[in-house]
């Protein structure tokens, strides 16, 4: 292209000379005519004229070519400007002073955009991580500082999830940041592949302490998959359990999700399963989940005799069976976010180091809905038996007790579930209002309740209200404030609240 312009304007400018040949060329006729020779003498006037007028017609088509080459040109010229770009609409009849300013705005515009493809250039000059498989491997994930204020005592400062007799507390953290790697791999039986893991840096506790003011890497959730065009996939992961898919948004409850212990059912776990996706109606589709899962204990596990190795089995494993979980829903296909309802059953079973068996077991419904434009509605309600180690039976699978050397062990019932309400006003901004209950019947509990004993043994209902707004105003910066109110209600003594106020900084990257 840029050749064909070269050579082109070298042709225009030297045709724009033909003016002066041409006035050469009548010099040149007229010395011819005024030179002596014979044949000259001979020639009539006639002839002399019919001479001169050939080659003022030869002349003016010289210039006539001239003509059309220069608009050529000039059309070549302005094709270019507007494939860079480069054209300025500027209206006719624009003053001086608007020609100037549009002018300016037309260079500043394509300033930003070198600048754009300056920065884009950059990057694929970057160094690439590498990987052993040499298939592409992506760094993402988030620093995040939160900084909170509790208004009454409650479990854990930086992440409550339960309240509790005593004063408040007001701190700062970055523990709650993730660093996460995606992976993308080879093709296997007609199936793509890929993995993705995080992590953050809330590990290192001890019961419910902190080992230091940092905190240690620890794992958060991990995924492998093949997938066989998102209608077949067969995967692994650490997660949350199938049975309960959502989780209400915040930006203050990272290390354990919004209503966590007060109706959301989000404790990670190791499973292994498939999935088939089949097309229904349009963008109507169903769903069938199932998988194997090895169910943790919850937090407060009882009945542990003194004499334990360091690593003991959970309940679960002891039973030397895994749990098993399903789900059918129905959804909307034609995006990843939209409305979908499922309901879910799971069942595992247990035996504690004492010889004790049980079963833990729950049936669930989920929904995420579209209400009007900038409106949406989700959440999840369950009914089961034993549901600490998915994150439920408020921190517990079962209660025991001895008495005049009888010992007495009852597994626990519980229910619960949340909702929440999104408005979306943008993509930069959102509000969120939610709820959750998690409710262990108090007459069951009662009978085993302990003085003096840890709020989460006695505990027999948990609730939190909390509402949020997340602010984006780029895609790598996030902000949000939050407040949610928890109420904690142990069966031997009154309810207890705290306030919790929490503001979040967030850089993606």
């Amino acid at each position: 292209m840029r050749q064909t312009i070269s050579a082109r304007i070298g042709f225009s400018f030297r045709l724009r000379l033909t003016p002066s040949a041409m006035a050469t060329n009548l010099g040149l006729a007229a010395m011819l005519c005024a030179a002596p020779s014979f044949a000259a003498a001979q020639e009539s006037v006639a002839d002399k004229i019919s001479k001169l007028d050939g080659a003022m017609s030869h002349i003016q088509q010289q210039i006539g070519e001239s003509e059309r080459e220069l608009k050529d040109l000039q059309l070549e010229v302005s094709k270019l400007r507007q494939q860079a770009n480069l054209s300025i609409d500027v209206p006719s009849n624009a003053a001086p002073d608007q020609n100037a300013a549009a002018l300016a705005a037309a260079v500043e515009e394509i300033k930003d955009k070198q600048d754009v493809h300056e920065s884009q250039l950059a990057a694929q000059e970057q160094a690439k991580v590498g990987s052993e498989s040499k298939y592409p491997v992506t760094i993402s994930g988030m620093i995040l500082m939160n900084t909170f204020v509790n208004t009454h005592a409650v479990d854990s400062p930086a992440t409550p999830s339960i309240a509790a007799s005593g004063s408040g507390s007001t701190g700062a953290t970055l523990r709650q940041s993730i660093l996460g790697i995606d992976a993308s791999g080879p093709h296997i039986f007609g199936a793509s592949s890929h993995a993705d893991v995080r992590a953050d840096f809330y590990g290192g506790q001890t019961g419910n302490g902190y080992a230091n003011g940092l905190g240690f890497l620890r794992l958060r959730t991990a995924h492998a998959e093949l997938d066989w065009k998102r209608r077949t996939a067969a995967f692994f992961a650490y997660d949350r359990p199938l049975i309960s898919p959502d989780t209400p948004a915040s930006l203050t409850a990272i290390a354990e999700p919004a209503l966590a212990w007060s109706g959301n059912l989000w404790a990670w776990n190791p499973q292994a399963g498939v999935s088939q996706t089949l097309p229904l109606h349009r963008d109507l589709a169903m769903q069938m989940q199932a998988a194997l899962i090895d169910v943790a204990d919850p937090p407060n596990t009882l009945a542990t005799p003194a004499a334990m190795p360091t690593v003991a089995p959970t309940t679960s494993e002891q039973s030397r069976w895994p749990g098993i979980q399903g789900r059918l829903s129905l959804l909307d296909s034609s995006h990843e976010d939209g409305a979908h309802v499922g309901a879910g059953s799971y069942f595992a079973p247990h035996r504690t180091a004492s010889g004790w068996s049980y079963n833990s077991w729950a049936g669930t419904v989920d929904f995420h809905f579209p209400i009007i434009s900038h409106f949406a509605m989700e959440g999840s309600a369950y009914r089961g038996q034993g549901l600490g180690g998915l994150g439920g039976g408020a921190f517990k699978d079962y209660v025991y007790r001895s008495y005049e050397g009888e010992s007495y062990f009852r597994v626990l019932n519980d229910a619960g579930g949340w909702v929440q309400l999104k408005q979306t006003i943008n993509e930069r901004l959102e509000f969120n209002e939610a709820f959750g209950v998690d409710n262990v019947p108090a007459h069951r509990l009662r009978p085993f309740a302990i003085d003096g004993s840890g709020s989460y043994y006695n505990l027999a209902r948990n609730r939190t209200f909390t509402g949020n707004v997340i602010y984006r105003p780029s895609a790598y910066l996030l902000y949000s404030i939050e407040y949610r109110r928890i109420e904690s209600s142990p069966v031997n003594s009154s309810t207890a609240p705290s306030d919790v106020i929490g503001v979040a900084a967030g850089y993606r990257f």
